[in-house]
């Protein structure tokens, strides 16, 4: 009975750390609506830069979205793998990297897509831009 209850807790234990890297990686979210918004209203971009903009947002909206379904069906797998073995084996550590990818793939397209954005920018927007960045990857969040 011990050891049941020792599984079922490192079970729940591991479904929590899953939720946990899940949440951090949605955290992402914020930051890049605060880095879009200071692209469109603090940065006096001119038409053609808002047009190039424009396409690089369309573009990684659409990789973002599939990228985000990857993680979401390497989460499911995960959730699977801990109620299918209700212990931390091979199953569940395979999911787990597999979820890692995902995350490290949509954190990888992410960064790409703001060097895309800040290589838009004249020289004279770049401090703000790179100020905003930084700001984003180095604010607390909100638990």
């Amino acid at each position: 009975m011990h050891r049941y209850a020792v599984a079922a807790l490192m079970a729940f234990l591991v479904a929590l750390a899953a939720l946990w890297v899940g949440q951090r990686v949605r955290v992402g979210a914020p930051a890049e609506t605060r880095i879009h918004s200071i692209m469109h209203r603090e940065l006096d971009l001119d038409a053609a830069q808002e047009a190039r903009v424009d396409v690089l947002e369309r573009n990684f909206a659409q990789r973002r979205m599939r990228l985000e379904g990857e993680l979401k069906a390497a989460n499911a797998s995960l959730a699977s793998a801990i109620s299918r073995d209700h212990a931390y084996g091979p199953n569940v550590e395979k999911a787990v990297d597999q979820s890692h990818v995902a995350m490290g793939e949509l954190q990888k397209a992410t960064l790409q897509h703001v060097f895309a954005m800040r290589d838009v920018l004249r020289a004279d927007q770049t401090a703000r831009f790179d100020k905003a960045v930084a700001e984003a990857l180095t604010s607390p969040t909100a638990d």
